[in-house]
């Protein structure tokens, strides 16, 4: 069977191809009948299918992160695609290639490994960097990091995604370090790679991605400062405060409470942290939400539920040869000339104000107008 990809799918459609169900859900209708709401998926993208005859036996043949091979008719419904699927089958894990439906980042593992160890490599404390050194060192957690997504569904959501947005993060540090004097840099960078590091035993991403019981039980920010004070306490001579530090930036880089944050950022580095982090994350997430439509037509994109808003997209910049500058103005003259000023005279006398037709009175009621009409 012929992969076909989420991203390929338009209206009317016929579909046959292989899925994974990222979710399952069983549902009543309102004529009493039971229907299959799906999430399939692929690296491409997700799409939703509805199954609406015999749900209860088709729903019993797979279960959630199966791969299904599917026979649907792709429909646009509330300005979203979805797939009424026809039949199902399940198909075992030997028959699929797992590259096909777990997204990556589009930069080389390679090319970003060879970016931490530059960045490591910059850290002049000699005790953050022998924290970095270990979790470095440990191989096991090494291949987590390089592998892990950032989140389920918000931002980097991809393979390779954490290892990347910590980078991004490390890098916008480094950006902003020229403007103030007074950062700590050695303490920041830490901080920027190892804000999210408790996300690679939060997150479980061998199908789908989704959160492990670990994680939801404790979460990364509290997975995460575990694992920095075990690699601490092997660290002769660590000091106390240092560590008091670290740990409160990754502690509050959430910033606020209600975002899931266990303290509020009270360091000019978990400050900076909080909004670099938060910055980083939002763009991403607006722009692979922007990447997802970009044959739909239009230069909006479809509403993002997060952040409840449209974005708009001016496709003219990015074009060969056009930059915003160009879009938005026309060409300039080579030469301006200027035409001489006229002679100063005395102003002519004012016009007689012109007479105006009388018109009639606005009426607000609608039923004068009709008072001598039959």
């Amino acid at each position: 069977m012929t992969k076909i990809f989420v991203k390929e799918i338009h209206d009317r459609d016929p579909v046959s191809s292989i899925f994974l169900v990222k979710d399952k859900i069983t549902a009543m209708a309102k004529n009493g009948k039971p229907y299959l709401t799906l999430r399939l998926m692929d690296k491409s993208g997700e799409i939703e299918g509805r199954v609406w005859d015999n749900a209860d036996e088709v729903g019993a043949t797979f279960h959630k992160d199966d791969f299904i091979a599917i026979r649907a008719k792709a429909s646009v419904y509330l300005g979203k695609m979805q797939l009424i699927v026809a039949q199902i089958r399940r198909i075992p894990d030997a028959e699929v290639t797992l590259a096909d439906f777990l997204p990556e980042s589009t930069r080389p593992v390679a090319e970003m490994s060879a970016e931490l160890d530059l960045l490591l490599g910059s850290i002049t404390d000699p005790f953050l960097s022998r924290l970095m050194t270990l979790f470095r060192e440990d191989e096991p957690f090494m291949a987590l990091f390089r592998s892990a997504p950032a989140a389920k569904g918000m931002h980097h959501v991809y393979l390779g995604g954490l290892l990347e947005h910590s980078l991004a993060v490390a890098g916008l540090v480094d950006r902003i370090i020229p403007q103030y004097d007074t950062l700590n840099r050695d303490l920041l960078i830490a901080g920027a790679l190892l804000h999210d590091v408790g996300k690679v035993r939060e997150m479980s991403y061998i199908r789908a991605f989704d959160y492990t019981d670990e994680g939801k039980l404790l979460g990364h920010i509290t997975i995460g400062v575990e694992m920095i004070h075990e690699k601490i306490i092997g660290i002769d001579g660590f000091p106390q405060e240092l560590g008091l530090l670290l740990k409160h930036m990754i502690l509050s880089h959430h910033g606020q409470y209600e975002y899931g944050s266990p303290k509020r950022p009270k360091t000019i580095e978990a400050t900076v942290l909080n909004y670099l982090d938060d910055m980083d994350s939002k763009i991403n997430g607006i722009q692979t939400h922007m990447k997802k439509e970009l044959d739909n037509g239009s230069r909006w994109t479809a509403h993002h539920r997060l952040y409840d808003r449209y974005y708009f997209r001016d496709r003219r910049v990015g074009e060969e040869g056009a930059s915003p500058a160009a879009v938005h103005a026309g060409p300039l003259p080579d030469v301006v000339t200027l035409s001489a000023p006229e002679p100063l005279s005395a102003p002519a006398p004012p016009a007689a104000p012109e007479r105006r037709e009388q018109r009639p009175a606005f009426q607000n009621n609608p039923f004068a107008a009709l008072k001598d009409k039959n």
